[in-house]
């Protein structure tokens, strides 16, 4: 840090700005530096957005090139009855079926009033063989809570009321208790402890069996005993159930049934979903066929990558013109302008995405060059090929998209890839130049303390100087004048 420097008091010299325009001179080289360092910055800047695209049309071609990336199928629909997805290996098919049921979960309404619940209330849940015991710590508020807390019971409890207070009575209250959906899930609800109490037994291995007196503290149904039992459910569990080929008219049709609304694996591939039932004669038709779409995107994502590359490295080659303080026009060439490796780059992506197959020019499946050697895709011809030769137009796609993916990954692997090297190479020196820089600081803050203390010091010659010279005129105004004249 600089000390703080008062211009010349005795010399009158502007000894600040004196010493600003010293320096401003010395550092001639350090404002080159710095200058080289921003726009070495530029460079780096703008070769790893360059590399950034060519990783991606990389990715785009790597994949493109494989087998099982053309594997695509999409799967129709007849019905607003049912949906369906598909993955990776569905082969091209159609299934019928009839939606005859949707699944459901079980919803009880129970009466807690009056229940010998015990101290604290507690209730018995039994769902899938298991039996799980809720204790709650008060009303009927506490009681929801601690179901809805439990979450392996499967179920969510809600405070209902049925009814309003008659003549100024309390209004009525119950609890709805609603199950996950299938018919496995259906449940019982006992009041108390149901095993302590020996209504039912559990043996450990999914059985669970009801005893005598059962009925006295059962609270909730899980199946409808088709009597008038208020443990009865309001809706029953159930399963989805599908009828495959209705139409065919078997006696003994090829039925399904779905804990939910979704058939997984109804075909290789093929995920069904229904959502409502079918009338009698007209079922579901889903229909699995090669995804046309798919394998055009295939292509056009890598032509599209292609495209991005080359603009980049055009638009970043480009020289600019501009005029000049003196009028003359000045062309500024782009940052890659003097960068062979970035031109034999796009040579080498345009040669890869346009150079014939096994004699066989790219333009017979619409990949295209024009006269400035913009790369261009045609889908039309690319439709056109696959409905005269869909192996033939695979097979060209994946081989063009391999010798691209080749071109892009050479340059662009995170470890020895060309541009990535490049780009280390430039960081390394945008680095080294702000060593460079900073050393400069130093020696400039070096330099300015030198210079001040030399000023300093002749402030404090002068002072000197300038003492003795009052001085010496003191002494001679003392002297005895003579008069010279006769």
């Amino acid at each position: 840090m600089s000390g703080m420097a008062i211009d010349g008091l005795i010399s009158g010299l502007n000894t600040t700005e004196l010493i600003n325009n010293l320096l401003k001179i010395e550092a001639a080289p350090q404002v080159l530096l710095q200058r080289n360092s921003a726009e070495t910055s530029t460079l780096v800047s703008a070769l790893q957005a360059l590399n950034t695209k060519v990783a991606s049309l990389g990715t785009n071609a790597a994949h493109s090139a494989k087998a099982t990336s053309w594997e695509v199928s999409k799967v129709t629909s007849s019905s607003s009855a049912a949906t369906a997805a598909v993955s990776a290996g569905a082969a091209s098919a159609s299934l019928e079926f009839s939606v005859d049921r949707l699944s459901a979960g079980q919803v009880s309404m129970v009466n807690l009033s009056g229940a010998g619940l015990g101290t604290p209330p507690t209730l018995t849940v039994v769902r899938d063989g298991k039996v799980y015991t809720v204790d709650a710590t008060g009303n009927l508020d506490d009681i929801a809570k601690a179901i809805n807390a439990a979450k392996e019971l499967g179920l969510s409890a809600v405070k209902v009321r049925v009814s309003n207070g008659t003549n100024g009575g309390e209004p009525e209250y119950r609890l709805q208790l609603s199950g996950i959906s299938g018919q496995q899930n259906a449940f019982d609800v006992y009041a108390g402890d149901a095993v302590e109490l020996g209504v039912i037994t559990d043996d450990g291995e999914g059985t669970v069996t009801e005893n005598v007196g059962a009925a006295a503290v059962r609270l909730a149904h899980g199946t409808d005993p088709g009597t008038d039992d208020p443990a009865k459910p309001l809706v029953s569990a159930q399963d989805a159930q599908i009828t495959l080929w209705p139409s065919a008219g078997a006696s003994d049709p090829a039925q399904l049934t779905s804990a939910t609304n979704t058939f997984a694996g109804v075909m290789t591939g093929v995920d069904a979903t229904v959502s409502a039932t079918t009338s009698a004669g007209s079922p579901v038709v889903l229909t699995v066929s090669p995804d046309a779409d798919a394998m055009r995107k295939l292509v056009s994502d890598v032509i599209g990558s292609v495209g991005v590359v080359l603009s980049e490295i055009s638009s970043r080659t480009a020289s600019t013109t501009s005029t000049g303080a003196d009028g003359r026009t000045v062309v500024t060439g782009g940052l890659f302008s003097g960068d062979s490796a970035v031109r034999g780059l796009a040579d080498s992506v345009r040669s890869a995405a346009s150079y014939p197959v096994d004699g066989r020019s790219p333009s017979e499946i619409g990949i295209n060059i024009d006269r400035y050697g913009a790369i261009t895709f045609d889908q039309a011809a690319f439709d056109a090929a696959m409905a005269k030769d869909p192996d033939g137009t695979q097979k060209m796609a994946m081989a063009i998209a391999e010798r691209v993916a080749k071109v892009a990954e050479a340059a662009s692997d995170p470890i020895d890839g060309t541009l990535t090297l490049k780009v280390t190479a430039q960081e390394d020196m945008v680095k080294d130049l702000g060593r460079q820089i900073a050393d400069w600081d130093r020696r400039l803050e070096l330099r300015r303390e030198g210079l001040q203390r030399t000023y300093s010091a002749l402030e404090v010659a002068l002072s000197r100087m300038q003492s003795q010279q009052s001085w010496l005129a003191g002494q001679l105004a003392t002297l005895p004048q003579t008069n010279a004249s006769r």
